[in-house]
């Protein structure tokens, strides 16, 4: 009785896998809710706000990715996020107005924007699907739209089971 060899078919197969969990910026992620700030829960009094501006202890975002936002439905003048901004300017790695979700996405984005796709023209690219750490759909929005124009094919899924995306001419 002859043994066959096993292959390994999607190795084999051409297909190169991109795995957007790899972009995660692993520096700590904060939020700064200004809510704690409003008198009675209410209104932003610009004088109890520049003296938390000024005693406030801006070194704990030193290095952080930093979203501000003020989650109650209140009335917050522009330049109360921006002194807050501008504080955390060269301490937080990025500063972002919005939810913790709206910093994942822009971080996602922004990455992506800088990505160099010179090394997938002419692939065939699968968007890796799975992950073990939450990616948001609009970074998978913002690869595709980068990737499209250089690729191939693209695909998404695993190698063993994918979506066709978009394939060339």
């Amino acid at each position: 009785m002859q043994v066959e060899e096993i292959q390994n078919k999607v190795a084999q197969s051409g297909l190169v896998t991109f795995n957007l969990e790899e972009m995660i910026d692993t520096a700590p992620q904060m939020l700064i809710d200004i809510k704690e700030q409003l008198y009675m829960g209410l209104m932003l009094k610009e004088k109890e706000f520049r003296t938390f501006i000024k005693e406030h202890d801006w070194a704990q975002y030193q290095g952080a990715n930093v979203a501000i936002t003020c989650s109650t439905d209140a009335i917050v003048p522009t330049w109360a996020y921006m002194l807050v901004a501008n504080k955390l300017s060269g301490i937080a790695k990025n500063v972002v107005f919005g939810t913790l979700e709206t910093l994942q996405q822009t971080l996602f984005e922004t990455s992506i924007h800088a990505l160099d796709v010179s090394a997938y023209t002419d692939q065939r690219v699968v968007v890796k699907g799975c992950s073990d750490q939450p990616v948001p759909v609009s970074a998978y929005v913002a690869l595709t739209a980068k990737l499209t124009p250089v690729v191939k094919t693209l695909m998404f899924g695993e190698p063993c089971s994918t979506v066709p995306i978009y394939k060339k001419g």
